[in-house]
């Protein structure tokens, strides 16, 4: 496993199960400030996946949100990743899948989430690296 996404995986992931109503997803979201809640079921197995995308795509429709759960806006079909994978295949998925969320899984079960800003993040951490070293290399 990478430095970076043993770093993902220990920071944990908010989850809820499928039959949490919305409003308290949107409050998971508001509370931890965070883009998407992994579903999970009693397993610890992912289920789905609600993003804000998904609640903004839906939003206009529904009139009272306290009466649909999470399994009503989850994305069902989830694209996940192992610990194993590296920033640039995060990239690669997250751009070619359209996506900007990707839970962590080894073994059937969530480790944690990976968002795009984590990906940029780790992308910029290793350029700003290289050209320091470059730097320390021409001023030696």
């Amino acid at each position: 496993m990478t430095p970076f996404m043993k770093a993902l995986t220990r920071r944990g992931c908010i989850v809820a199960s499928p039959d949490t109503p919305i409003s308290e997803v949107i409050m998971l979201m508001a509370e931890n400030n965070v883009g998407a809640i992994v579903i999970t079921n009693k397993d610890a197995s992912v289920e789905g996946i609600v993003s804000e995308r998904d609640i903004v795509r839906e939003i206009s429709i529904i009139d009272n949100l306290s009466a649909f759960t999470a399994e009503g806006l989850m994305t069902k079909e989830v694209f996940s990743v192992s610990p194993q994978v590296s920033s640039s295949e995060l990239m690669h998925i997250m751009t070619n899948k359209k996506i900007r969320h990707l839970p962590i899984i080894s073994n059937g079960k969530l480790l944690g989430i990976v968002s795009i800003g984590d990906v940029v993040k780790r992308i910029l951490e290793k350029y700003e690296n290289e050209a320091e070293q470059m730097r320390a290399f021409i001023n030696s």
